[in-house]
């Protein structure tokens, strides 16, 4: 209701602020890879590195002034690519790919800060990208409090299915687990349905 009540009160008086577009979703879900692609159409430039190794964004990485024209229609928007959520986060995570003890314990200590970060942007995001691996179980303590702070919040959400590339993916489980809200299949990697996602945002921020 707040953000609503906003946007109407900017455009009133013609000075309608960018819309904050948060990326969310568990860690490994290709929020970085979609951040990049995003970012790179809208401004040319990258967002995020991108690596296989979980919570490799360990703080809120963001891209100001991204515009969208799709069909007609314009957003200016602060693109924020979020850490991966997660209710704990082990150093061992870390040392599984090469990473030393000592390093794997500070990337794990900065995840959680990151974490802590993502979570304080609720109370600024106008909107999310909620972002799942369809190759994953949907039904995870991690998903549903993603997605429930978010209700909580009021804040319009569209889940993603990402990775359906990938042989074993299943959207319709992502689509079944949270019937509630729109949902729309991409591979971010592959760049497949890219256009249809820019065609949701538009109509929807717009």
């Amino acid at each position: 209701m707040f953000r609503s009540i906003k946007r109407f009160w900017n455009s009133l008086f013609g000075s309608e602020s960018d819309i904050s577009l948060g990326i969310y979703g568990p860690p490994n879900a290709g929020k970085s890879t979609l951040a990049n692609k995003i970012s790179e159409d809208l401004t040319g430039e990258e967002l995020s590195n991108v690596s296989e190794v979980p919570h490799e964004t360990r703080e809120v990485e963001k891209k100001e002034k991204a515009v969208l024209e799709y069909d007609g229609k314009k957003v200016q928007m602060n693109l924020l690519d979020m850490p991966g959520i997660s209710t704990k986060v082990d150093f061992k995570d870390f040392t599984q790919y090469g990473i030393d003890e000592g390093e794997a314990k500070n990337r794990a200590k900065e995840a959680t800060k990151g974490v802590v970060e993502a979570i304080k942007w609720l109370d600024d995001v106008d909107a999310c990208l909620v972002l799942f691996d369809s190759t994953e179980d949907p039904y995870t303590q991690v998903n549903v409090t993603i997605v429930g702070n978010l209700e909580a919040k009021d804040i319009p959400i569209l889940v993603v299915a990402n990775k359906i590339d990938k042989e074993d993916a299943d959207p319709e489980a992502v689509k079944e687990a949270f019937p509630q809200h729109p949902f729309l299949e991409i591979s971010a990697k592959e760049e497949e349905n890219i256009e249809k996602l820019y065609k949701e945002i538009t109509h929807r921020l717009s």
